[in-house]
């Protein structure tokens, strides 16, 4: 019927047609990977008067090396870090000079494929409570439990406390994210599990990002009575607070976009109908997103006027400016391919640098003698 009726009308319309075909082309976004495609689907960044002090980040410097696949980085009210290693189960301490000392293997940890030890993230009365928490995936679940930091140091692994049980397991779509939010409630960023079914589905607590108290149970002001904040992700691995205590998230995506995004109370983020900016009614769009090949973005932090996200397959830091009302600049790739694998991100606790850890021993990189390490980039 289009051959007809474009016979019919004649040479204008086919001119029509064919610019209308190439405008909404160009509004779908290029898939093809390469650092051109960064903003691929962005709306049009904050202009640079808009955003906010940046400070620029040095050369980076190996801080640590010989780490087992480390995951997250928390860091401790003294200025040392505690460090999960994915496969061993450990949590090592680390010194702003780079000395480490094991100081727990954690009880139940099951390390297959993308599940292990996960998150770590640190009591805000950890003055007083010397509590730490953490995200792993056991024999039948992914769970947060609460330790105990003794006065010496050490971590008793054995003895701990579920906070957070039930959520689906598999050897990828873990998630792992831990972070407190300054409201003081603890926030866990969970995956699918490769059950894509789970992300849309408000009762199944996989493909979601959860708020729960320090001791579990849903927090108060949540949207649905649970403890579920957000759904319809694929797997979140990435958890920072920015100015004006918003939440951001990184996102793996499957074949074509990876993501940030705002997180906001009882939002549905789309998968796995949508993957990407999609406009449709009901979902929620991210800020960013990228072609797989430059990211596959797991830890997060908010440091210097920006946002800092680790990318796994695209092997670099992504520098992510903001403006003071949240709004995103043009992404910025740094130290593309010189350290392979990037996972955690955290910002120091008086934000003049950040420490990234590679992850080039989990079995998707091609690890050096010294692999795997920590990087400190000064701000």
């Amino acid at each position: 019927m289009d051959s007809v009726r474009i016979a019919a009308r004649g040479v204008t319309a086919l001119i029509a047609l064919v610019l209308v075909a190439v405008l909404a082309m160009a509004a779908c976004g290029s898939t093809t990977p390469g650092p051109v495609d960064a903003t691929a689907q962005v709306p049009t960044p904050a202009a640079t008067s808009d955003l906010a002090p940046q400070r620029t980040p040095g050369a980076p410097r190996v801080l640590l090396t010989g780490l087992e696949v480390p995951w997250g980085i928390a860091f401790l009210t003294d200025g040392n870090a505690l460090v999960t290693e994915r496969d061993s189960g450990r949590i090592v301490r680390v010194t702003p000079q780079g000395a480490a000392t094991p100081v727990a293997t954690v009880a139940g940890v099951v390390a297959r494929g993308e599940g292990g030890l996960l998150g770590i993230a640190v009591s805000p009365q950890f003055a007083t409570d010397k509590a730490i928490y953490v995200y792993y995936t056991s024999a039948q679940d992914n769970r947060v439990v609460r330790l105990q930091v003794a006065p010496d140091g050490t971590v008793d692994g054995n003895t701990q406390q579920v906070i957070v049980s039930g959520i689906g397991a598999a050897s990828i779509h873990n998630g792992g994210g831990l972070t407190f939010g300054p409201d003081g409630m603890l926030y866990v960023a969970t995956g699918d599990s490769s059950r894509s079914d789970a992300s849309q589905n408000r009762d199944d607590l996989g493909g979601k990002v959860l708020r729960v108290t320090p001791d579990g149970a849903p927090a108060p002001g949540n949207p649905f009575g649970t403890a579920v904040w957000t759904y319809g992700h694929r797997n979140v691995q990435g958890l920072a607070f920015g100015p004006g205590d918003r939440l951001y998230a990184t996102e793996f995506g499957q074949n074509t976009f990876d993501e940030v995004n705002l997180l906001t109370p009882g939002a549905n983020y789309g998968w796995p109908t949508v993957e990407g900016i999609a406009g449709q009614a009901g979902f929620t769009d991210p800020l960013v997103t990228w072609a797989t090949s430059a990211a596959s973005p797991s830890g997060l932090a908010y440091a210097g006027g920006s946002l800092w996200a680790g990318a796994l397959r695209g092997e670099r830091l992504w520098r992510i400016p903001l403006t003071a009302d949240g709004r995103t600049g043009t992404p910025e790739a740094l130290v593309t391919g010189e350290f392979g694998r990037l996972r955690g991100v955290v910002a120091t606790p008086d934000g003049s640098a950040l420490w990234v850890t590679t992850s080039n021993r989990d079995g998707r990189g091609s690890p050096a003698a010294d692999d795997d390490r920590i990087l400190v980039v000064p701000l």
